[in-house]
């Protein structure tokens, strides 16, 4: 039987993950454990779940119990389904539920970048990227358009911070990722090192006058590529640029100088995967 409990008293400690909490203190409310995200709308969690995540509790409008969270409501018995009309929930959590379902879930413990890389060919790396929205949107691409694995330096916002998730559509459960460290230090070396340990040949995405367009043939003709790429405003730092294999641009018109990252790397990724049948 669904366990639907009604809101009559916003400051229940059990709706702080919803209501109360930051991103930060999320990941740390269940030290020495994993601590806790949060996943947005329907679909977004159902990615969750299929890809194994626990859920912890849900809030959600009361027409949804019956409505588009039914599914969700049934994988999940047992679990307290929190809920109340729209107007309640968008007083308790400060912003309107537009898909009117959230589900609170347990962090998973990260793999290390060895474990997701040892049969990837192609890869995406991302250097100090702080934008969720970014994020989350490069994401969906590297599900999307072929990337094998997604490795971020230890400066990258988290890919479970709710923007990035609700960004990502969900595909940051269905894509491997791991940190290449976990200090500042960690990034460009040893973290360079540990890719081409890993057999990987560089490709830094930056505008420079050796870059090689993202057409050249030679990149296509690796057999594990790296594609790494940097934040909104500076790019790559010139350290990552220099010891990188390749500098590869995209070919511009009309004057304009670059994109943005996100958009960026949905063209490295189209053009850079391995085709498959």
């Amino acid at each position: 039987m669904p366990n639907i409990i009604e809101i009559t008293d916003f400051s229940a400690p059990e709706l702080d993950a919803f209501a109360r909490l930051t991103e930060r203190e999320l990941l740390h409310c269940c030290e020495p454990a994993t601590g806790l995200f949060i996943a947005e709308s329907p679909n977004v969690i159902l990615r969750a779940l299929d890809a194994g995540y626990e859920p912890v509790s849900m809030l959600m409008e009361r027409k949804h119990v019956d409505g588009q969270a039914k599914e969700i409501v049934a994988r999940c018995e047992g679990v307290p389904v929190f809920t109340a009309g729209l107007p309640v929930l968008t007083q308790l959590t400060g912003f309107p539920l537009t898909r009117g379902v959230l589900c609170a879930m347990r962090r998973r413990p990260l793999p290390s970048a060895e474990d997701i890389c040892k049969n990837a060919c192609r890869i995406a790396v991302l250097e100090d990227i702080m934008n969720p929205t970014n994020l989350g949107a490069i994401f969906r691409s590297a599900a999307a358009l072929g990337m094998d694995a997604v490795l971020l330096t230890p400066a990258c916002c988290d890919p479970l911070y709710r923007r990035s998730v609700r960004v990502s559509m969900g595909t940051v459960f269905q894509i491997p990722w791991a940190y290449l460290g976990s200090e500042p230090s960690d990034w460009p070396h040893p973290g360079l090192e540990r890719l081409r340990n890993l057999g990987f040949h560089t490709a830094a995405m930056a505008l420079c006058d050796d870059s090689v367009s993202i057409e050249d043939s030679r990149l296509m003709q690796e057999e594990k590529l790296a594609i790494v790429l940097g934040t909104e405003g500076d790019g790559l730092c010139a350290r990552t640029i220099a010891d990188c294999d390749y500098t590869v641009k995209i070919p511009m018109s009309h004057g304009v100088d670059s994109l943005n990252v996100a958009a960026a790397s949905a063209v490295a990724f189209y053009q850079l995967a391995v085709k498959r049948e």
